[in-house]
């Protein structure tokens, strides 16, 4: 029986390396339907059509779903501090100054660009823009695919942008730009994106969901261990990016585990208040609505590995 994944363009996510991989999922027995949508909110919607059992998202999309009724639940990590800002090189970044509210200032009558509406991304810009810089006239625009948030760096369409450490690299490689912002001061331990599954699903499949865990996360050890290798496989199998494009990429937040830390739980559970401030959901979901480790912490009972950042050669 397959299985039924949704995944987004974002390369570092293991399913592309699955993907490119294809003898760690068939080694473990796994036949998968792989489907690729263009942001976290249009998985959501796919979840409730009934075209998905598990799939890759930033969690932020899924609790608005989850508080909207819907059936999912996240069993797994994968990556954390996966947003950076970032525009063209003119502009005030860090390490020049570290004030976040002296860098959204200078964007004051501009508009900045970042992924679809409810998107982590997204989440995060809207909650830095509150913080940081309300008293700002500071426009924002949501893209359906992240490659156009590039797009409109370069034609000046945007005057900055929020997304994954891939975009950053492609302003930095087509617009001459470069990181505004790390990503592990925006929002420490963000939970980047995760693996969540249908409740049902899961619950008639827990062997199954088990052995698709156990592919995931010995691609996050290649990730990790073996960066230049696992690079040059996303670049061969995505076609349009280079090794050098990807590894560099790889650099920018090194923190990649199938693990659910603590640390990933309570960053997700301050996204929640997040959410619940910026309109999103009305009411706040509890942990246990939100997570089951269950899985993930059998086939991972090892301390986690986020703090390890990849190998470099």
């Amino acid at each position: 029986m397959k299985i039924r994944v949704g995944h987004l363009s974002t390369f570092y996510h293991t399913a592309i390396l699955l993907m490119a991989r294809k003898e760690i999922t068939s080694r473990l027995g796994l036949e998968i339907e792989w489907t690729l949508l263009g942001t976290g909110p249009a998985i959501m919607k796919a979840f409730d059509r009934g075209e998905l059992d598990l799939a890759y998202i930033g969690l932020p999309p899924a609790i608005i779903a989850m508080e909207q009724g819907s059936r999912v639940v996240c069993i797994a990590g994968g990556h954390m501090e996966g947003t950076v800002m970032a525009g063209k090189s003119h502009w005030l970044g860090f390490p020049e100054t570290d004030d976040l509210g002296e860098i959204f200032g200078q964007f004051e009558g501009k508009t900045i660009g970042v992924p679809g509406n409810g998107s982590i991304h997204d989440v995060i810009l809207k909650d830095c823009i509150v913080r940081y810089a309300d008293h700002r006239n500071i426009s924002v625009r949501n893209y359906p695919w992240a490659d156009l948030v590039t797009e409109a760096v370069v034609s000046e369409e945007v005057a900055a942008a929020f997304g994954t450490p891939a975009l950053a690299i492609a302003i930095k490689r087509f617009a001459g730009g470069r990181i505004l912002y790390p990503a592990s001061r925006l929002w420490p331990n963000n939970p980047s994106y995760g693996i969540v599954a249908d409740r049902s699903y899961l619950k008639a499949h827990q062997e199954t969901v088990g052995r698709f865990l156990i592919a995931h996360e010995e691609a996050e050890e290649l990730l990790r261990n073996a960066p230049a290798v696992a690079a040059q496989a996303i670049a061969g199998h995505v076609g349009i990016i280079d090794k050098e494009f990807v590894f560099e990429t790889l650099q920018v937040s090194p923190k990649y585990c199938a693990q659910l830390t603590p640390e990933y739980i309570s960053s997700t559970m301050a996204f929640v208040s997040a959410l619940r401030r910026l309109g999103y959901i009305k009411r706040e979901l509890s942990k246990d609505e939100i997570f089951d480790a269950s899985l993930i912490r059998k086939i991972h009972p090892e301390k986690d590995h986020y703090g390890d950042g990849i190998a470099i050669v």
